[in-house]
């Protein structure tokens, strides 16, 4: 009798597992996602890019883990959902600079607003005064690739004075370096600055750079590489390993680059020819090239997130008076479209585009484009209907 019972007692196991992993949904295709790694990671690598993962997606910060005491938002994974854009509510706000002379308001608070606070503090509010501007967390795809282009190819794509007569200028964004970060080898210095390529006005040297702020002014967060309090302007202990910014930063880098889909469509290749006729890839370069890395994934690798990294003047109507470093208020760098298609995803089913999440939708977003944008954005204006259709489809492809 026994037996019997035991026997029934793994069959009726089995067939409940076998049940309950029969309803589980599959997972999604790789064109449909924006998180996981470059392929062909070794077994080590693979291995930090999980811890990395963890610390980015599952650390949520409290006052005893040294959240705050002002800050922004717990964790890392909170702003960039799946990796994907933010949202109006993760939207962050920079303050205090009208012009290249520099911030005048670090001392009350500046660059970032943070706008929430732990109990017995309170949030930030932006000094009177200040200039101001709303920055949307970007999707943290194919990182990596961007921050292995060399800066000579960069140069190679600016234009400052025009001389091709398109419209379209582009500078890069020169920055000075902070203490803990070292120059690549093949870095192109001038006046004692160098090329920065992350962030809205493209105002962080590399993904160190970038995340070493993410954890100091978006979470509170001190780090031997940020020491700084930012509530209280005075040198702390670390609140976190270096250890685990090097995992977050490796994750960020060996992230996958986004697969495009419908590549095969005849109006998704009859848009993408729209967008090189009417001159978006003057800004939107399809094609770049990465340089030697020891992560054999991303080393001298061909791709194309359709970007050329520099700073670019779209227009009056993006120029919220608020600028960094070398850009002027009205200069954005150009934004990487790959991915765009999945925006919604992380986004609430909907879209919140341009530096400030203002535009909800594709086509809404052309129709920004002012500056050196303004003769493409005629152009689109000029095509049918169904030609414009055609490219705002090429562009969800990506």
């Amino acid at each position: 009798m026994k037996q019997w019972l035991l026997f029934w007692t793994v069959v009726l196991g089995c067939l409940s597992i076998y049940s309950c992993d029969s309803m589980l949904p599959g997972a999604r295709p790789e064109d449909q996602v924006l998180d996981g790694p470059v392929n062909g990671l070794s077994p080590e690598n693979q291995k930090r890019f999980l811890l990395g993962d963890a610390a980015f997606n599952n650390d949520v910060f409290t006052a005893s883990k040294g959240l705050g005491p002002i800050f922004v938002s717990t964790s890392c994974g909170s702003c960039h959902a799946g990796d994907g854009k933010g949202t109006p509510f993760s939207t962050l706000t920079r303050f205090g600079q009208k012009d290249q002379t520099g911030n005048k308001y670090l001392h009350l608070g500046g660059p970032q607003l943070q706008n929430r606070a732990i109990p017995g503090y309170l949030p930030e509010k932006i000094p009177s005064g200040a200039t101001f501007s709303k920055f949307t967390p970007p999707a943290n795809t194919g990182l990596g690739f961007l921050e292995l282009v060399s800066d000579q190819e960069i140069l190679s794509m600016a234009d400052p004075l025009d001389s091709n007569g398109d419209g379209v200028s582009g500078v890069p964004s020169y920055g000075t370096l902070p203490a803990f970060i070292t120059a690549a080898t093949n870095a192109v210095e001038k006046d004692g600055k160098y090329i920065h390529r992350f962030g809205k006005k493209a105002a962080a040297y590399n993904l160190l750079h970038q995340t070493v702020n993410a954890y100091s002014q978006d979470i509170g967060i001190s780090s031997v590489f940020s020491p700084k309090d930012i509530y209280h302007g005075q040198d702390i202990d670390p609140e976190i390993s270096s250890q685990t910014i090097y995992d977050v930063v490796f994750y960020l880098q060996t992230l996958k680059a986004p697969t495009p889909r419908n590549t095969g469509n005849a109006q998704v290749q009859q848009g993408k020819q729209t967008f090189i006729d009417i001159g978006c890839e003057g800004c939107h370069r399809q094609t770049l090239k990465t340089g030697n890395s020891p992560i054999a994934s991303l080393s001298n690798q061909t791709f194309h997130p359709y970007t050329d990294l520099l700073l670019h003047d779209v227009g009056p109507e993006l120029d919220d008076g608020y600028t960094e470093g070398s850009a002027t208020s009205a200069e954005w760098r150009t934004p990487p479209l790959w991915g765009l298609g999945l925006s919604p995803r992380s986004q609430g089913g909907k879209y919140f585009l341009m530096h400030d999440g203002r535009a909800t939708s594709v086509r809404a977003a052309i129709l920004m484009h002012g500056g050196e944008g303004q003769r493409s954005r005629d152009r689109f204006e000029n095509l049918t209907s169904s030609d414009q259709n055609k490219l705002i489809q090429f562009l969800e492809s990506l």
